[in-house]
């Protein structure tokens, strides 16, 4: 049996089958370099501010992106509070490794998964690490993963722009560039632009903004109903310079599917949550893939 790639009290030490770390070349290890090569687009998806969704947004698009025929990979790097697992419906499973690195959990339709989350021993572990160690974390978990050749990575930030976020920056080569979420609130547009203005910093490409939460279609007429404030995301988008990749209505069956651990997206297809995934993850491979002809 495969032992546990990592040892949670020793986090800074590297998984016992493989080299030792290389010297940086040009910000990214070159392990890292050897694995991303075979990746053709690395999206990271950020917030300056929790309690958007962003996880959700991560988990459900690499869904999209998956069931447009994509090869995706995902890798949750919110090592406080990782919920990707969950969305995703693979809680509970856990790493192993072989000789040629860390095996990534298989999840829906066939997304390869990371997180700390399948490290954990228990539900209330926290994970009580400095910068340095989370660095050395976001290293393991892209340069020695077997993520094999993908046509999508995307990169479940934490909320706002320290550690993991500068790291995710400097380690990625040729990083396609981050994705914005946002709800249509004034006080998180105001948080979230910053996370605009922190990838400009890094001089990261903006792929664009998604509004999570943007409205509520009540059953009874069937009409939309703004429950955070109308329009803002757009305005956010359009005052930065970026585009709305999309607006995702709020559905009570999102809460639902994510309290039991079940992918909304597989469960709900039909969902007009699902279907605005489907046209984001339609823009995003338009936008990127564009790019590159």
């Amino acid at each position: 049996m495969s032992s546990n790639p990592f040892r949670l009290q020793q986090p800074q030490r590297q998984p016992r089958d493989l080299r030792k770390v290389q010297p940086q070349i040009q910000g990214a290890d070159l392990k890292i370099q050897m694995r991303m090569k075979n990746v053709k687009y690395k999206i990271a998806v950020l917030s300056g501010k929790g309690g958007v969704g962003k996880s959700f947004v991560s988990s459900n698009l690499s869904m999209a992106l998956a069931a447009a025929g994509k090869k995706v990979g995902i890798v949750d790097v919110d090592f406080h509070g990782p919920s990707v697992p969950k969305m995703l419906g693979v809680r509970g499973q856990v790493l192993t490794a072989d000789d040629e690195g860390i095996i990534p959990v298989n999840g829906p339709f066939g997304i390869k998964v990371v997180s700390i989350d399948f490290l954990l021993p228990k539900d209330d572990t926290p994970v009580v690490w400095r910068g340095a160690i989370k660095h050395t974390a976001i290293k393991q978990f892209l340069g020695d993963v077997k993520w094999g050749e993908l046509d999508y990575l995307i990169i479940d930030m934490p909320p706002g722009t320290g550690d993991e976020a500068l790291s995710v920056a400097q380690l990625v080569p040729n990083l396609t560039g981050f994705i914005i979420v946002t709800i249509p609130s004034e006080v998180s547009t105001l948080a979230v632009s910053k996370s605009v203005n922190f990838a400009k910093t890094v001089n990261a490409k903006i792929l664009g903004v998604i509004e999570n939460m943007s409205y509520f279609i009540c059953p009874a007429d069937n009409k939309p109903y703004y429950i955070f404030g109308e329009g803002k995301g757009k305005r956010m988008a359009e005052d930065m310079g970026v585009e709305l990749l999309g607006q995702v209505p709020l559905d009570p069956k999102i809460a639902e599917a994510n309290d039991l651990g079940e992918p909304f997206f597989l469960k709900y297809p039909d969902s007009p949550a699902s279907k605005e995934f489907l046209s984001i993850a339609d823009k995003v491979m338009k936008i990127v893939e564009s790019n590159t002809k």
